[in-house]
């Protein structure tokens, strides 16, 4: 296990006026288990970054200091170990084995050790496929398990978890929760990034908020953080217990299809799938990880052909993704499940002129549209920005404004609420139903029961349970 220090840490990404994480002390000791709150955008996952020595000298501005065993944190990484929000962006081999074998290996860990380790690993976290799993063909729930089993099988003394149970599905998120608790015993020191705060608690003895601009806003047991600030925490975005949000349903009955899908499937990614999507209606597709949910999404978004089947758009005789890209922009947008792959500019502004330029808007016409996605969906200090370096939370926002800003008449999102804190959780939902009561069509892919209850008008259930794990015991 692993002692945390960190004495008035704050840290500037690069071309930012603002700091990510200012000011901050905190004293984590050997064997404790944190949960860290704060609105989207307070650092959290900056801090996560900065504890696993990531945060390379010459991508921002530091000051103060971190100290892991007394160690700054570069020096402390054989000891550390962290799953980033987006899993993809650390599995690093072709094979499911030999990307958890991978980091074992580079630690010297004798070779008659390591292949038990790896099936270990893989138990404990549920993955469903032996280990010559390719790892393009996971789903993003089942790259999240993988990502955890290559942390686990090093057995870090400190365990640092960005939003580990974001894209599963909840048996799947139950799974993970379980195997994070027996793995961070008293040799783990445990530090947890987790908007859904009700199904981390029994993870952590000890919540940690963080003040958005700098400092520690509240440090203490769940009990006496929720009920000394748990009215305000909840007014400012954290996911409180006990908050209800009501739900918010159409006002009118939709009438007209936008979409029919016709027995559409997509080899070794998607089963025969046939549904409708009407106008001022929200569809929620939910099920299992590696049904093909996002495949769908993908398919319905005119990105990806249907080996087998068609679809179809009110009003165009040709399948969407035969269409000409600037027409696939206007009338249907997506959001993907990693918003990173979706952007390609430096700037947000610039991120949220490219659809609309793409149409031909006037100069004018582009500002205004920019200017208002950026007041809706709270970016407007960060228009500057460089995309790349935005937290979860606002690189989903931006994602979201993207695809509204060519005004499509069907929406297309996978895990549209992934990163939100409850603030922007709310404001997202909000103007999701007022796209629907203007006529949209929205489809989402979501794992968030809390989206279903609130906003969906109809769910449209894909897929059947995970396979059981297959035995892995040999190296293929």
């Amino acid at each position: 296990m692993s002692e945390v220090r960190i004495r008035d840490f704050g840290w500037r990404h690069a071309g930012r006026r603002a700091w990510a994480v200012r000011g901050l002390d905190l004293h984590i000791r050997h064997g404790e288990r944190v949960l860290l709150l704060g609105p989207s955008g307070a650092g959290k996952s900056t801090l996560l970054a900065a504890l696993a020595g990531l945060l390379p000298e010459d991508s921002g501005e530091a000051e103060g200091t971190i100290e892991i065993d007394g160690l700054e944190p570069r020096k402390a990484r054989d000891r550390t170990g962290i799953v980033f929000q987006d899993p993809q962006t650390q599995l690093v081999m072709a094979r499911s084995g030999d990307d958890v074998a991978f980091g074992l290996e580079n630690r010297g860990v004798p070779a008659a050790e390591i292949w038990p380790r790896v099936s270990d690993a893989l138990d404990r976290v549920g993955f469903p496929y032996p280990i010559n799993r390719p790892t393009a063909a996971l789903s993003g729930g089942e790259a999240q398990r993988l990502a955890l089993a290559g942390v686990l099988a090093l057995r870090p003394g400190l365990l640092l978890l960005d939003e580990p149970t974001a894209n599963l599905d909840p048996p799947g998120a139950a799974l993970i929760r379980d195997a994070v608790a027996r793995a961070t015993g008293a040799d783990t020191t445990l530090i947890v990034v987790e908007h859904r705060v009700a199904e981390a608690l029994e993870l952590v003895d000890r919540v940690v908020v963080l003040e958005p601009g700098g400092g520690v806003r509240a440090d203490g047991s769940p009990d006496v953080v929720f009920t000394a600030y748990g009215d305000r925490l909840a007014a400012e975005g954290v996911w409180v217990p006990g908050f209800s949000i009501p739900p918010v349903k159409a006002t009118s009955t939709p009438t007209t299809d936008v979409v029919r899908v016709t027995s559409a499937a997509v080899t070794g990614r998607l089963d025969p799938v046939s549904l409708t999507v009407r106008d001022g209606e929200v569809l929620a597709v939910t099920g299992p990880n590696g049904v093909g949910k996002s495949t769908l999404a993908l398919v319905l978004g005119g990105l990806t052909a249907p080996d087998t089947g068609q679809v179809r758009v009110t009003g165009d005789h040709r399948p969407p993704h035969r269409w000409r890209a600037a027409t696939l922009a206007g009338r249907i947008g997506s959001v993907f499940q990693n918003p990173e792959h979706q952007f390609v500019t430096g700037r947000v502004a610039d991120e949220l002129a490219l659809g609309p330029r793409r149409l031909g808007r006037s100069p004018a016409e582009i500002r205004r549209i920019v200017d208002d996605l950026l007041d809706r969906l709270r970016l407007t200090r960060l228009a500057d920005a460089n995309p790349f370096t935005l937290s979860g939370g606002e690189a989903r926002r931006l994602s979201v404004a993207t695809a509204l800003a060519t005004a499509p008449r069907l929406l297309v999102l996978d895990e549209p609420t992934f990163g939100q804190d409850r603030r922007t959780w709310r404001e997202l939902i909000g103007l999701f139903a007022g796209l629907r009561d203007e006529g949209h069509a929205i489809v989402a892919v979501t794992h968030d029961e809390d989206f279903v209850r609130t906003l969906a008008d109809r769910t449209f259930p894909l897929g059947a349970p995970d396979p059981q794990p297959l035995p892995r015991r040999s190296r293929p």
